[in-house]
């Protein structure tokens, strides 16, 4: 039975009573001093002990990291979870791009298929000044008042007889301003007016000039030239809108300037291909489809002086009438076209490389030139028209997407006016660059030490006391 009891608990022989051997007699017979091994002597077999056992720490990290649950996180390799209903983040890309590729083929179809309404012209613009020197940003139009306040809509030019203005505006009308008051000269075109399908018929009186003998000289865009009477309204036609000259028709009639004797005038017709409500269009396709006329105001005759413009714009005789200077709006510069004497038919540049795009030209009291640049292309700073004039496509690609009067909510409102002398020289220039106060100027007139400044979308009149500034 001891033999027995000694085989059910070989479990716990390390707990056995372990002695060196004696040196003494020991009694080989008796059970209870059975040696096993050389070294290991066995006692009377003690019972199991019920303390709790002990575990050394790592001991029990390695008993503990054994029977730890698995969690699943993003870090387990994809191959260890795999249940029924779930699906692979690839898979599901995957998915989402067909997905979007399925439904943006067929607009992408479409907008290629689309045929664009511009097909533009490839140029190249210098890299704009640097806003420096003269050209040194302020607030100096800030200091401007506003003058017919929701009263007149887009008074492009001005002109002035004594104290009296007068303006054409966006409705087709010729006003005369006295005081605080408007009153209607003549209505050039007919009514209804106020939707770019009714320009065309209604009119859109543009530059404004003062002729000789005291009357209005006007260049509607689309109606053609006309004297106008300031006191009665009785108008004469001098140039029909739609004239076919040298081949091409009258457009886009913009600017003009008249001779001091009244028997030349000279004006500009920004396109043949497109018209005044469509001049974003102009602008972007750069069309170099411009031109600088004569009318013989004896003979009624209609000649072309200069072609191949991008968007000529402004225009102003020189001093001597012997040549006159035209803004070239495209490509930021102020061209010199020489209409009479030995260089007649004859062009030169005035300034080149503007800061902005400039519309009209008007004498200043020092002798030289104020230009009216309705935007602007800043240096340091990004000018889109600048980015876009090598970029023919992205030009198509804008034209198919949106519209005109949608792309002309992102024109900036930098109103910039400087005055220039011979040479090109910028002896000053006044900005607004929030346009907060002066926004889309398109002229500046000077008459008894301020500056009037048209516009042709805003609904006022601009004046600037050049006093304050």
């Amino acid at each position: 039975m001891q033999g027995q009891t000694q085989l059910h608990h070989q479990e716990e022989l390390p707990r056995a009573q372990v002695s060196p051997p004696d040196s003494g007699h020991q009694d080989t017979t008796s059970p209870s001093s059975l040696k096993i091994g050389p070294c290991v002597r066995l006692g009377p077999i003690p019972e199991p002990r019920t303390e709790p056992s002990v575990m050394n720490e790592s001991e029990g990290l390695r008993f503990r990291r054994q029977h730890r649950p698995q969690v699943l996180t993003d870090e387990l390799h994809e191959h260890r979870y795999k249940g029924p209903g779930t699906y692979s983040g690839k898979v599901f890309q995957v998915t989402l791009l067909a997905l979007g590729g399925f439904l943006l083929l067929p607009l992408l179809v479409f907008v290629l298929i689309l045929e664009s309404p511009i097909q533009p012209d490839v140029f190249t613009l210098k890299e704009p000044p640097q806003m420096k020197g003269c050209w040194e940003p302020n607030l100096k139009l800030r200091e401007a008042q506003r003058l017919f306040e929701d009263q007149i809509l887009g008074p492009e030019s001005i002109a002035n007889i004594g104290d009296v203005l007068f303006s054409g505006t966006a409705d087709g009308k010729i006003v005369k301003l006295i005081g605080r008051r408007i009153h209607t000269v003549t209505r050039l075109g007919k009514l209804p007016c106020g939707s770019p399908e009714e320009e065309s018929s209604c009119g859109r009186p543009l530059g404004i000039r003062v002729g000789p003998n005291g009357t209005l000289i006007v260049a509607d865009a689309y109606l053609g030239l006309f004297e106008v009477n300031p006191t009665t309204g009785e108008t004469t036609t001098l140039v029909s809108g739609g004239q076919i000259v040298a081949g091409r028709k009258l457009s886009f009639i913009n600017d003009v300037a008249v001779t001091q004797d009244g028997k030349k005038m000279y004006f500009t017709d920004s396109s043949s291909r497109w018209q005044r409500r469509d001049y974003l269009h102009l602008i972007m396709e750069a069309t170099a489809d411009g031109r600088v006329l004569e009318l013989d105001t004896e003979s009624g005759e209609v000649t072309v002086l200069m072609d191949n413009l991008r968007f000529p714009n402004g225009i102003q005789l020189l001093p001597d009438e012997e040549s006159v200077l035209v803004a070239e709006t495209t490509m930021a510069r102020i061209r010199r076209v020489h209409v009479a004497g030995l260089n007649k038919g004859g062009m030169d540049t005035f300034m080149d490389n503007l800061p902005g795009f400039p519309d009209n030209i008007r004498p200043s009291s020092s002798g030289g030139y104020w230009v009216a640049m309705a935007a602007v292309r800043p240096n340091p700073g990004f000018s889109m028209l600048d980015f876009l004039s090598q970029r023919p496509w992205v030009k198509k690609l804008i034209f198919k997407l949106f519209s005109q009067d949608v792309l002309t909510k992102f024109v900036p409102r930098y109103s910039l006016v400087a005055e220039l002398h011979e040479g090109g020289i910028c002896t000053r220039s006044f900005h607004d660059p929030n346009g907060l106060v002066a926004a889309y100027v398109s002229e500046v007139h000077e008459h008894d030490g301020s500056l009037y400044l048209g516009s042709f979308r805003s609904p006022y009149i601009a004046k600037l006391d050049l006093s304050k500034v």
